[in-house]
């Protein structure tokens, strides 16, 4: 066991390997079929999946690397923004890319892409998700078109002068707290859309 969980890697493998046990054990038990009603369960796994990755490593941001900057003293900073956070930026950005992704299909298997993304007040359920999806898709937009291009600036990975890194950082940081500002609204009315109506 200590082999597996060593590496991520096997970790990650085992994981589903478990999950694939699982499924068949409860095909077993009860009728199971790979169907339509089970591809719009999978993508709502999958979004659920890479939803919880993206907006757990933004409130990681948040909660503990940029608070915790401060403090760290400057000979130990590199070890953050050289090693840390561009790993941990990688996977954020593509997590919100396949939160995305996956968020809009299943909104076409579940028939609602349309009503939800024009906001139609008729149902609740539809205007909840579409408010949702909007607050996602404004937070993705922040994630590739705003927080990445200055993060890359702010952590060196693209040389700037001092003053326009230290502008870069601030406007990530900005950005990125606007986007823990819109999580929270965001997973309500996702939440909420499967569970109150």
């Amino acid at each position: 066991m200590s082999n597996i969980l060593s590496s991520l890697s096997k970790t990650v493998i085992s994981g589903f390997i478990l999950l694939t046990l699982i499924i068949f054990l409860i095909s077993g038990i009860t009728e199971f079929y790979f169907d339509y009603t089970f591809f719009t369960f999978l993508f709502r796994w999958l979004h659920v999946l890479a939803g919880v990755m993206w907006i757990g490593l933004l409130w990681y941001f948040n909660f503990v690397q940029i608070p915790s900057m401060p403090n760290i003293p400057d000979d130990q900073k590199p070890a953050v923004s050289k090693f840390i956070a561009p790993k941990a930026l990688f996977w954020f950005r593509w997590a919100a890319l396949a939160t995305v992704i996956t968020g809009l299909i299943l909104a076409y298997l579940n028939g609602y892409l349309h009503d939800s993304m024009l906001l139609n007040t008729y149902d609740a359920k539809y205007f909840m998700i579409g408010v949702g999806m909007w607050l996602g898709l404004i937070m993705a937009f922040n994630v590739w078109v705003i927080i990445w291009p200055n993060q890359k600036k702010a952590l060196g990975i693209v040389s700037v002068g001092a003053d326009e890194k230290a502008s870069a950082a601030k406007k990530a940081m900005l950005f990125s707290r606007t986007n823990t500002l819109l999580s929270i609204p965001m997973l309500y009315c996702m939440v909420g859309a499967q569970n109150l109506y």
